[in-house]
C-alpha cells in the first residue's frame, strides 16, 4: 500500500551549483550526498516536512540521468511514492498492465528497496516506488 510522497527526484547538472539554490535561496540543509553507483548517479537530499528533495547528478556520460539531461535538461526527473512493500506494489502495477522499468526491486539511495514504473505506463511521469523494507532472502 502506498502510504505517502517520499520524494521528488530533480536532475541537474552540477549538485554543487544547484545546492547553492537550494540552500542559499530556500534555506533548506543539504542532509547527505551518496553515490549509488548501479544507478550511475550522485544524490544530494534536502528535508522539507516529511517530504525530501533528491538531487541527480550522473556519473557517467552513458547513464539514465545524462540521458535525461540531454532530452529534457535540469528538471523534475520522477516522484517516488513511499510504499511498505515495494515488490507487491511493482506486482500490483503490472497487474493493472503498467509498464515496468524495474520488475523486482533494486536497492537505491539510503539503501530503500526501488523500482521504476515506465512514463509511457503514467500519464508521462518517471514513477519510483520505494520502502525501507528488505527484499526476501
Amino acid at each position: 500500500m502506498l502510504q505517502k510522497i517520499d520524494h521528488i527526484g530533480i536532475a541537474v547538472h552540477s549538485i554543487a551549483q544547484a545546492r547553492i539554490f537550494y540552500e542559499q535561496t530556500l534555506g533548506l540543509h543539504c542532509e547527505r550526498i551518496e553515490e549509488v553507483p548501479s544507478q550511475q548517479v550522485r544524490t544530494a537530499f534536502f528535508s522539507l516536512g516529511e517530504t525530501k528533495i533528491e538531487l541527480l547528478e550522473p556519473m557517467s556520460e552513458d547513464g539514465p540521468i545524462t540521458k535525461f539531461l540531454q532530452r529534457q535538461g535540469e528538471g523534475v526527473h520522477h516522484i517516488a511514492y513511499r510504499s511498505n512493500n515495494t515488490a507487491a506494489q511493482l506486482e500490483k502495477a503490472k497487474k493493472a498492465g503498467c509498464r515496468l522499468i524495474n520488475t523486482t526491486p533494486i536497492t537505491g539511495a539510503g539503501g530503500k528497496q526501488i523500482g521504476f514504473l515506465h512514463p509511457k505506463s503514467t500519464h508521462g511521469v518517471l514513477t519510483e516506488i520505494c520502502s525501507t523494507q528488505h527484499p526476501p532472502e
